[in-house]
């Protein structure tokens, strides 16, 4: 597709070039995202077959749903999800295992708790633990739950944290840093944590957007923040307000 975005993870798109945002130039940069704990099988083939149609770049599964034949399009996986309350070395087994079975990236959760607290470094081990268990040219996401942070700390605060947080994963060796799981109570994706990420890692680090985008106005509205990537359950309404 000509005017799909560019393959680095750090491609950002200049405020200029939102009236140019086409059907196909977002599709590029979605994740078709089904992590349901009541998913089958034969919904993850369905998700997968519309990944397919709608032209995505990516489909993200739940790990126990691996291998799965995802065709030219990226399989993702998550690892310690949702609740990040896993030891590290148990996120790092799930990781390695994904891609054992296929997963060419993995979205992990940090501990949020020890995000809050300011254990900066101690999410920093929790990243380097999967770096050492899934090598490039495996592609990690950290998914920090932004909203819960801004809601522990304030709007100030917390993106102080965020950023924080951006430039200690990047020393991990993360390759995009992602807000949120989705099923959080404090919330999903907003453009105010997606513009504090891309304060701290923008150009360096994909910024991937995720939970509760569910138009194309959101969608705009994140990738105008500095997202790159976003992860979407609804993609087909999504890009339904797209132009062909």
């Amino acid at each position: 597709m000509d005017d799909a975005p560019q393959n680095s993870p750090h491609h950002t798109t200049p405020s200029g070039e939102q009236d140019r945002l086409t059907r196909s130039r977002v599709a590029a940069m979605i994740d078709h995202t089904l992590l349901s704990p009541d998913a089958s099988r034969e919904d993850v083939q369905a998700c997968i077959d519309e990944a397919h149609e709608l032209g995505v770049k990516a489909v993200c599964v739940s790990p126990a749903m691996l291998p799965v034949r995802g065709g030219e399009l990226v399989v993702a996986t998550v690892a310690g999800f949702p609740s990040g309350k896993h030891h590290s070395l148990v996120k790092a087994m799930e990781g390695r295992l994904a891609v054992d079975q296929g997963a060419r990236e993995v979205d992990m959760v940090i501990d949020v708790g020890a995000a809050i607290a300011g254990l900066v470094d101690e999410v920093m081990a929790d990243v380097l633990t999967m770096r050492d268990a899934v090598p490039p040219p495996v592609v990690i996401k950290v998914i920090l739950e932004t909203a819960a942070i801004h809601k522990a700390l304030g709007e100030e605060a917390g993106d102080e944290r965020i950023v924080e947080l951006c430039n200690a994963v990047a020393k991990a060796g993360a390759d995009f840093v992602k807000t949120s799981t989705g099923f959080h109570p404090a919330g999903g994706a907003s453009v105010r944590a997606v513009q504090a990420m891309h304060r701290a890692v923008g150009g360096t680090l994909g910024i991937k957007a995720s939970g509760g985008i569910r138009d194309a106005d959101t969608a705009r509205a994140m990738i105008a923040a500095g997202a790159t990537r976003l992860g979407l359950s609804g993609s087909r309404a999504v890009l339904k307000g797209f132009p062909e």
